[in-house]
């Protein structure tokens, strides 16, 4: 596996990322992730999609470090300060679970609240309920676990089309498409900085046709089991989706109504934000996590 490192000189002066950086190798990968907060606090673990990457979280870090959480934001293989495979056939659903799975055990991260949206929930969905001893909550955002038997919406099957055949791929207008506040220049930037050239984009390239939409996907049986599983899990589940996103909008009526954790929590509907609802409405979903774990200690 051929893989591209960006240099770090890209992540220099990032607005509101103060945050240094921290590395582990996992099977001869680098994986890059934000860690700030006290060590011995509870942890809350930021999953980001694609093509984004822990810049996405740089408003909410600083609210839940200091509601004393140890607040944890590991880049995706392929994404971030993370190494790029250059090959797409490199990045598979399975790998991903796989590799941030291995990430989340060599830390030994526990009491974990999770927090995932996009890429975020089919990796972290799936990490959570494989390592159900190490998570205490979760809040799901614009995100799921697709089986492959789900209707898939126009939207999606639009975004998955483009980032096969599209000759320009340009991650910041990617995001500010999907977002509905008006981004800064150096915002935009900061979702540029991962990707100096086309050649690191693979990942970001791929991981739409990696969604299981049909059930001969090869990850169809896991994420069917993993669906099964959370219709068992009684620890609070609280979904937080946004009033603005087509490619998830409905899919949390699913997890309200069969995860026995979810039921009795304050779901909500996050007005005026689109799909990368962090980059619009970021200091609102942090107080939200916030008033979720205190209410359910």
């Amino acid at each position: 596996m051929k893989l591209l490192r960006t240099p770090d000189e890209r992540f220099e002066n990032l607005p509101d990322f103060p945050f240094k950086p921290n590395y582990v190798e996992i099977d001869g990968i680098r994986i890059h992730y934000v860690d700030e907060g006290p060590r011995d606090a509870d942890i809350v673990l930021l999953m980001h999609g694609e093509p984004s990457w822990s810049f996405l979280y740089r408003r909410m870090i600083p609210i839940l470090v200091e509601a004393g959480y140890r607040t944890v934001a590991p880049d995706l293989v392929g994404f971030g300060r993370s190494d790029k495979p250059t090959e797409k056939s490199d990045h598979t659903y399975h790998k991903h679970v796989d590799w941030i799975s291995k990430w989340l055990i060599l830390l030994d991260l526990k009491n974990i609240t999770l927090f995932c949206q996009d890429w975020g929930s089919l990796i972290g969905l799936r990490v959570a309920i494989e390592n159900q001893e190490r998570f205490a909550r979760i809040v799901l955002s614009n995100g799921g676990l697709p089986t492959g038997e789900q209707r898939v919406g126009d939207a999606f099957l639009n975004w998955r089309k483009f980032s096969i055949e599209s000759p320009v791929f340009k991650i910041k207008n990617i995001i500010q498409s999907a977002t509905t506040t008006k981004l800064p220049k150096e915002v935009l930037r900061g979702y540029e900085a991962p990707f100096p050239d086309d050649s690191y984009k693979a990942g970001a390239r791929i991981m739409p046709s990696l969604v299981p939409i049909s059930p001969d996907d090869p990850e169809h049986e896991a994420n069917k089991k993993a669906s099964e599983l959370y219709k068992q899990w009684k620890k609070p589940f609280l979904t937080a989706f946004s009033d603005s996103d087509p490619v998830t909008r409905g899919v949390e009526r699913f997890w309200q109504k069969y995860v026995p954790g979810a039921q009795g929590q304050n779901h909500t509907i996050i007005k005026n934000a689109a799909h990368f609802l962090q980059e619009d409405k970021g200091p609102e979903l942090a107080n939200l996590i916030v008033e979720f774990i205190k209410k359910n200690p």
